[in-house]
């Protein structure tokens, strides 16, 4: 251990760096040894880390993709249901956090926590190839108060619900509440995550948006008055469940027949039972991207067209922001020689055009005042 003269414990010989892919068992096996949760494996996006002192393993930590739902960090934040998917890569979650057990000393956990935030978004954005925004983490009351947390200048944004994640979904019971901790990695993160149109440099793959439960139940019936072009035999998938999960993949950024069909795939059973898909031995099945593609090159367009308008007119008022914008019509003038101007409000979702105001307004020679003469 370092010590000073006089026997206390040297914070500044403390070093962060990233776990090597040949020490990942060794973290796995303490983690699992020491940590009250156990081990948690590697789920999309995740750096591990190990603080070190003179050489030995002082503490071990796990950031990780963020929770997909967190009200009280949603809250905080001010962003909205349909915006959160597509800026959820810039969150990382703080998931595991040890020190081990021969190295309790006071201030370590802030100093290593501290270490390890100043070197993420490099880390990062390195391994990754996108930057970070903002951490979250959540702590049990009842067994820690969040201190090292405080005292690293993170935000209490509330307690969760205390449902879990499990392998089909969440626990259909409450737990615990736990605390939710929020710390931004610059200092207008928030306004950065909430404002309605992301700031280029922070986007990051395909449009990854998401429906809510009743827009998945509302989209099987607008295609139930449009004709299968297919022969009746050997029909297992109904033309609205197929049309559906169509139409949900492509407002969800996905374009061709191989995505619509990826994206049916990643789709969890209470997703699936929404969009009406068939049962197999107890379990809900998607088409394959061969009945896909068959029956969307078949479909009338024109009755598709009909009923995706239909869907369309329920959700249009669900836009949250609008894009003001004005024209100077070229060449467009009335008989006092004024110019035509257009101003326009359109919905940044849906692309409809809500209002329009047309003006013709002074011409520039008479809104200029002549000077009094002088003599």
């Amino acid at each position: 251990m370092h010590k000073t003269h006089e026997g206390e414990f040297q914070l500044d010989r403390i070093a962060v760096r990233p776990v090597d892919v040949n020490e990942e068992e060794r973290f796995q096996r303490l983690m699992q040894t020491h940590h009250y949760l156990g081990l948690l494996p590697k789920i999309g996006e995740s750096v591990w880390y190990v603080a070190e002192g003179n050489e030995e393993w002082v503490a071990l930590l796990c950031f990780s993709a963020a929770s997909l739902k967190c009200a009280a960090r949603d809250q905080w934040i001010g962003w909205s249901y349909r915006h959160q998917y597509d800026r959820l890569h810039l969150l990382a979650n703080n998931s595991r956090f040890l020190i081990l057990p021969q190295w309790h000393h006071p201030n370590l956990a802030s100093r290593v926590l501290s270490l390890c935030r100043k070197r993420l978004c490099s880390d990062w954005l390195q391994r990754y190839n996108h930057p970070l925004l903002l951490l979250e983490t959540f702590v049990d009351p009842t067994r820690f108060a969040g201190t090292i947390y405080k005292a690293d200048n993170w935000h209490i944004a509330g307690l969760t619900k205390g449902f879990r994640r499990t392998s089909v979904g969440y626990s259909s019971c409450a737990h615990t509440s736990k605390i939710v901790f929020v710390r931004p990695l610059q200092s207008n993160a928030q306004m950065l995550l909430s404002q309605p149109i992301l700031n280029e440099i922070y986007r990051h793959g395909k449009t990854n948006l998401m429906l809510t439960a009743k827009q998945m139940k509302t989209i099987p019936s607008i295609f139930q008055g449009v004709p299968d072009p297919r022969r009746g035999q050997g029909r297992k998938h109904s033309l609205p469940t197929i049309m559906s999960l169509a139409v949900a993949a492509t407002l969800c950024g996905r374009s061709g027949y191989k995505e619509i069909h990826e994206y049916a795939c990643s789709l969890g059973q209470k997703a699936l039972q929404h969009f009406r898909c068939r049962v197999e031995n107890d379990k809900r099945v998607v088409p394959s991207l061969y009945v896909i593609r068959n029956l969307m090159v078949r479909v009338d367009p024109q009755l598709l067209d009909n009923a995706l308008q239909q869907w369309n007119a329920l959700y249009v008022i669900d836009d949250e922001s609008l894009a003001i914008d004005g024209k100077t019509m070229r060449n467009a003038t009335n008989e006092e020689g004024r110019q035509t101007h257009i101003m326009s409000a359109i919905g940044h979702n849906s692309k409809n055009c809500y209002t329009q105001k047309k003006s013709a307004p002074y011409p520039l020679k008479a809104a200029i005042k002549p000077s009094k003469p002088t003599k």
